[in-house]
């Protein structure tokens, strides 16, 4: 079992929040809805990414559509959800909805996890997740190329919840370099970017 990383875990908010952003099919994957793609193990790929992330970070929450049904979505019962009803304009708005749900939570930081990341290790979750800092933002390099998910410290939850649009945090990370610490993993799920059906089954 990991260890407890959960902001109700101490007065002084030490967690770390994963927020998996689920709430929409991905549009490069065709008609399919990627969330619910089944993989060789016969999990469908959300499930098994919330399941991962299970592994080596204590609370994890799945952000879906306003429309979006869980049980659908085979997300068990006991993963909490957060809704993003303005998530059609992009992911920096499905972001900013589920950061403005956090209102009140005393967590060192946010995770942001895309809905694909289901195989990354556990190790690198916990790795990433004991780094994390209220003033900081970690994120994991495999090889050179930067990945997720992104850890951004509580300091930097205003920002987040103001996106909008499509941009993501990326421009966060960009307006506070000195902030970023960047981690060497040895991890390819890191950067795992699921385009189309025949890339799971590979």
């Amino acid at each position: 079992m990991p260890e407890a990383r959960s902001p109700r875990d101490g007065p002084g908010g030490t967690g770390v929040i994963a927020l998996v952003m689920a709430a929409g099919a991905s549009r490069r994957f065709g008609d399919a809805d990627k969330r619910v793609a089944a993989l060789p193990d016969g999990r469908t790929l959300l499930a098994a990414t919330v399941a991962g992330l299970y592994s080596g970070l204590s609370d994890v929450r799945v952000v879906i559509g306003k429309d979006d049904s869980p049980a659908a979505l085979n997300l068990p019962g006991t993963v909490p959800v957060l809704r993003a009803p303005n998530a059609a304009h992009g992911m920096g708005s499905s972001i900013a909805d589920a950061v403005n749900a956090l209102e009140g939570e005393r967590a060192a930081a946010v995770a942001i996890c895309l809905g694909d990341m289901a195989w990354i290790k556990t190790t690198t979750l916990s790795g990433l997740a004991r780094k994390a800092t209220a003033n900081g933002i970690v994120r994991p390099v495999h090889q050179g190329q930067p990945g997720h998910p992104v850890l951004f410290g509580h300091s930097f939850w205003p920002e987040l919840a103001r996106l909008s649009g499509d941009e993501g945090g990326r421009q966060i990370i960009q307006g506070h370099p000195s902030c970023c610490q960047l981690v060497s993993v040895d991890d390819p799920g890191t950067f795992a970017d699921l385009d189309n059906p025949s890339q799971i089954r590979r």
